[in-house]
This record gives structure tokens, C-alpha cells and sequence, in this order.
């Protein structure tokens, strides 16, 4: 017979697992695929060691990953997207626009308020990221600014507009949760994601103002490369207007990413280029795009995209998944959280819990909707005890949880990130301040009481 797994055993298998990925990924530098790995392997056979059926472990496991499905194939096709889009000449072109329209001291600021923009009309940091955060990066690049910083002000901008726009999955989820309205939702997080989003425009502007700018001549030297090689034209905006429309209309994730594609490769035969056919068309689609100008930034820079591009993120996020999924099927998580919530008397304390909750879950799960789901579940009560309104767990659940998945190297968005952008979550990391400083407003907020919602 198996004993039930108590608080404190819980607490020492969480703990061994956190030490494994960090030695890992941190100490080691290793990708995350490995740690995550050896932590499934060993807790596998301690579970089966204490009295675990192999078949249970692997009812948690399938349970897990099949709530990865939908955004496995949403993945696929945005590695699909940014391959198109580059052959299409839509990210050279919104490069070239970008260089005319951009100066280099305002630059940090400029692509954090662009991607907090484009985040809010279509309500997806991952397609904000790997469409207009690609163009923005290649920029930077082109302008002598650290990668990292770049990637930092993109990432954080589009986290905010996710995080604010109505059309967000994560945003609906955080709402659901918590049974409370969603436009109550998006109008009480401005409590804590205002103060963030000021924080964050000031440090990207003095970031940018001590940047070291390159030179005119390299810059017009890039442009050159992208006008020659690339068809850069007015009707790179068909793409993005769609991208705008489909988030209008609601139209869901994989039908806009669909129709995109097809746009895309529409224009592509209609620009005719030499000896491009259905064969190219598939290795496009399958291996991404591969940059011959002869330039060496440009071509690292735009070889990327294709569905093999994805993998690693893929199998992350099943390896992921699959541990969450055994932890939540064997009651690890609810009997490490559990004595914490009955000793939680006080506003400040409990929102403090609920945010170090959702912290947690993306440490040890990495993924950023248990990251709400779980945390949600588990406080709901404390917050109804303690009279707080739905709208303040509903907030807490985005601060401690779908923005911090960002800043995880395991996690399913902070690996997405990385893969796409091509800079590894820890250089990025401290520079993705709205992600670092919601949970440190809403915390302030739990204390301070100040737009902290209370039940009626």
C-alpha cells in the first residue's frame, strides 16, 4: 500500500528537483531537455519505490501533456511563420522602416511601447515576439545594442500586452479561475501593471541613453544588403494587417496563423524568385530559411524559422508537462501548498503566498497555465475567507504566474523565447523588467491595501 506523500516529504522533492535544473541549466550551462529529464527519471523510480504503479505515473503523464496539444501545433506554425515571413521580404521590411523611423537613444523605449502595442491589438506574446520582435531585434543588432537588452524590452513589452488585451488566453484563464468578470480583471491589474509598465519605459530609456550607437554607414550598409536581397515593399503590411484583423474579429490562433501562412506564400510566388517551387516551398516549411547575402549579421540574423526550428521547444514542453503532470496526479504539489494556506491570515501574507505560489509552479512545472490554474485553486477559499474580492485573486494569478513562465529556462515561454530571439533566458532575464517588478507591485499592493479589491 502507498502512504500519501506528506508536507514534508513534498517539500524535500521539490527542493531536490529546483536543485537538480538549477546545477543543471545554471551551474552546468546545460539545456534544460537533460535536468528535466533526469528529474522525471528519478522521481519515477522513487514513486515506484514508494509504492507508485508504474501505470498511475503514466496516467499523470499523458494527463499532462495533453493539455499541450493545441499550443504544440500553435508553435508549429509560428516556425512555419517566421520562415515565410522572411522569404516574403515582411521582417527585412519592417527592418528598413524601422531604421528610418527609430533613432538609437529612443530605441529600448521605442520597441518596448511598440511591442506593448501590437501585444494589446492581437493579445499574444509569443506572436508578438516572433513576428515584430524578430524585425525589432535584427534592428538592434544592426544598431550596436546588447542583444540581451533588446530581447529584454521585447519580451517585456509583449508580456504587458498580453497580459492587458481582452483577446489573451492567459488573461480569459486568470479571469476564469477566479470567477470574476474580464474587463473588471483588465481594469483592477492596472494597480499593479501601470507602476510596472513606468518602471520598466524609464529604465529602457536610460538604458538606451547610455547604448553605444554604430555608425550611419553600417546601418545603411544593412539596409543596402536588405533591399538587395529581400523584397522590401509597401505590400509587406498585407501580412500584419491580417495578423490585426483576425485579433479584431477573433478569430482563433490557428486559423489566423493558417490564413497568415497562406497570405504569405502567396506573395511569395507572386514575387516569382528564381527557382522557387514546391520543393523550396516545403524545405521553407520544414527547415526555415536560410540567409545567403554574403552579409554575416544579416545572414545569422535571418537564417531561422521551419517547424524543425520549434523541436527543442517542443520537447521541452512535453518533458515539462509530463513531470507536471506526474507531481499534480500524486499530490505533491497540493500537500506542499496545503499547510502554508491554513496558516494565511492577512491580505499582504496570502497575496505574498499566492504570488511565491505561482512562482514556484513555473520553477518546478514550467508552464505558464498551471502556473495560474493550480495557485488559483489552491488559494481561492483563503481569499474568500479573508473577504477579498475574486478581481484581487484574479490579479495576483497574472503577477506571480503567466508573467514570470518568461524568466524560467524550462518553462514553456521563457524556452520559446530564447529559441526564437537566439539568447538564452539568463542573459535576457534581468533585463525583462515589467516580468520582474508586476509581482513586486502587486505584493506592495497586498500590504499597502491600496487597489486591493474586497469582497461586498
Amino acid at each position: 500500500m502507498k502512504d500519501k506523500i506528506n508536507f514534508k516529504e513534498a517539500v524535500v522533492i521539490l527542493i531536490g528537483m529546483l536543485c537538480i535544473l538549477g546545477i543543471g541549466v545554471i551551474g552546468l550551462g546545460l539545456s534544460p531537455q537533460l535536468p528535466v529529464l533526469t528529474v522525471i527519471g528519478l522521481l519515477i523510480f522513487w514513486l515506484e519505490f514508494r509504492g507508485h504503479a508504474f501505470e498511475e505515473l503514466m496516467k499523470g503523464i499523458t494527463k499532462g501533456i495533453s493539455t499541450a496539444i493545441v499550443p504544440i501545433f500553435i508553435f508549429l506554425l509560428i516556425g512555419s511563420l517566421i520562415a515565410v515571413w522572411i522569404q516574403a521580404g515582411i521582417i527585412p521590411s519592417l527592418m528598413v522602416v524601422g531604421f528610418h523611423m527609430i533613432s538609437v537613444h529612443f530605441f529600448l523605449p521605442s520597441v518596448f511601447l511598440v511591442c506593448s502595442m501590437v501585444g494589446l491589438a492581437i493579445g499574444s506574446g509569443f506572436t508578438t515576439i516572433s513576428t515584430v520582435g524578430i524585425a525589432l531585434f535584427g534592428m538592434g543588432n544592426t544598431l550596436g545594442i546588447n542583444p540581451a537588452i533588446t530581447a529584454g524590452a521585447i519580451i517585456s513589452g509583449a508580456i504587458f500586452g498580453d497580459k492587458m488585451s481582452p483577446l489573451s488566453d492567459s488573461t480569459n484563464l486568470a479571469s476564469a479561475v477566479a470567477e470574476s468578470d474580464l474587463f473588471d480583471h483588465i481594469k483592477n491589474m492596472m494597480w499593479s501593471t501601470i507602476p510596472a509598465f513606468l518602471v520598466s519605459l524609464v529604465l529602457f530609456f536610460f538604458l538606451g541613453q547610455s547604448s553605444k550607437a554604430t555608425s550611419l554607414a553600417n546601418i545603411t550598409a544593412v539596409e543596402n544588403v536588405l533591399t538587395k536581397n529581400f523584397s522590401v515593399s509597401a505590400w509587406a503590411a498585407l501580412p500584419i494587417i491580417l495578423m490585426f484583423v483576425c485579433a479584431w474579429k477573433k478569430v482563433p490562433a490557428i486559423e489566423t496563423l493558417f490564413a497568415n501562412i497562406f497570405l504569405s506564400v502567396g506573395m511569395i510566388f507572386i514575387q516569382k524568385p528564381a527557382g522557387f517551387g514546391a520543393s523550396s516551398l516545403a524545405s521553407l516549411i520544414e527547415s526555415g530559411f536560410v540567409s545567403k547575402t554574403g552579409n554575416k549579421a544579416v545572414d545569422a540574423l535571418l537564417t531561422r524559422g521551419g517547424i524543425s526550428s520549434m523541436m527543442s521547444t517542443v520537447s521541452l514542453i512535453i518533458m515539462t508537462l509530463a513531470l507536471g503532470g506526474i507531481l499534480m496526479h500524486v499530490g505533491i504539489i497540493e500537500s506542499a501548498m496545503q499547510p502554508l494556506i491554513d496558516h494565511l491570515k492577512k491580505p499582504g501574507s496570502l497575496i505574498t503566498a499566492t504570488i511565491l505560489a505561482g512562482i514556484g509552479i513555473n520553477l518546478f512545472v514550467g508552464e505558464q497555465y498551471l502556473s495560474v490554474i493550480l495557485p488559483g485553486n489552491a488559494f481561492k477559499s483563503a481569499f474568500k475567507k479573508l473577504r477579498l474580492s475574486p478581481l484581487a485573486l484574479s490579479r495576483v494569478l497574472e503577477d506571480g504566474g503567466s508573467v514570470i513562465n518568461y524568466l524560467i529556462p524550462w518553462g514553456v515561454a521563457g524556452s520559446f523565447a530564447a529559441s526564437t530571439l537566439g539568447v538564452p533566458v539568463l542573459a535576457f532575464l534581468p533585463f525583462t523588467f515589467f516580468s520582474l517588478f508586476s509581482p513586486v507591485f502587486s505584493i506592495l499592493s497586498g500590504f499597502s491595501g491600496v487597489g486591493l479589491k474586497s469582497d461586498k
